[in-house]
This record gives C-alpha cells, sequence and structure tokens, in this order.
C-alpha cells in the first residue's frame, strides 16, 4: 500500500509541476492575474455561499426517513453539479460568434432535461429498494400470520 501511495504522490506532484510551468510559460501576466482572480473569488463564492447551503440542505433533509433519504441527497447532489455546470453556459448563450457553436445550444431545456432524468433515476432507484425490502427473501418460506 506504501508503494502506491509514494507513486500517487510522485504523480500527483508531477502533475501539478508541470502544470505550473505551463501556466507561467504560456500565460501573459493579465492573464494569470485574472486567473488568479477567479480562483479567489471561487473560493469565496464555495465558503460563502455553497457550503452554508449544503449544510442547510443537511439539517433540512433530517425530517426525511432514513429509507428514502439517501435517495434524495443524492439526486440533489446530482442535481447540483449538472446546474453549477449549465449556469455558465445559459448565461454565454449567444455572446459568441456562430463558429463556436457550443455556445449556441438550448442549455435551458438541456438543464431541464438532465434535471427530470435525476429525479426519475432517483425515484425508480428509491421504488426498486422498496419492493426489494418488501419482496420475501429467495430460498426462505412465507411466514404464516395468524
Amino acid at each position: 500500500m506504501r508503494k502506491y501511495r509514494i507513486a500517487l504522490g510522485v504523480a500527483g506532484v508531477s502533475l501539478l509541476t508541470f502544470g505550473t510551468f505551463r501556466l507561467i510559460t504560456e500565460l501573459e501576466a493579465g492573464d494569470l492575474f485574472a486567473l488568479g482572480v477567479w480562483l479567489a473569488a471561487a473560493v469565496v463564492i464555495h465558503d460563502g455561499f455553497i457550503a452554508p447551503l449544503t449544510v442547510g440542505a443537511g439539517v433540512a433533509l433530517t425530517g426525511v426517513p432514513p429509507r428514502s433519504r439517501r435517495y434524495l441527497q443524492g439526486a440533489l447532489i446530482v442535481g447540483a453539479m449538472i446546474t453549477v455546470i449549465a449556469i455558465p453556459l445559459i448565461g454565454r448563450r449567444d455572446t459568441q460568434p456562430e463558429s463556436k457553436a457550443i455556445l449556441l445550444r438550448d442549455y435551458g431545456a438541456n438543464l431541464a432535461l438532465l434535471l427530470g432524468l435525476t429525479v426519475a433515476v432517483a425515484l425508480v432507484l428509491y421504488a426498486l429498494r422498496v419492493l426489494r425490502e418488501h419482496r420475501p427473501a429467495a430460498g426462505r418460506p412465507h411466514e404464516e400470520s395468524e
């Protein structure tokens, strides 16, 4: 196990060094500054908004029965990740020329579709769990009720 950890550490430090070298050699000073501002803003947004919102959602979900809570939490986590990726794309739609066709798609509709699919998958998984719990185990005779 120790050899794997050392190998992973060496790979991580190597990739970090390579990435830092590429940033310094290929970006201008103004772009590096903008990247630093963006990274600082990301930390502030995460620690000031996303993390407290996540903790609040966790506290609010304590009233949900434990069996269904994990499926609700999973759907909320997946939905949040999809939404975080889609929001900048929705906001930048139609800001680029048609040659950059990636920003011409209807990301609002696609987001709604993906969120709907996420909810559907969570509901199906929950229903399968409920069915599995209510079905008698194979090889076990049915218990007679008096």
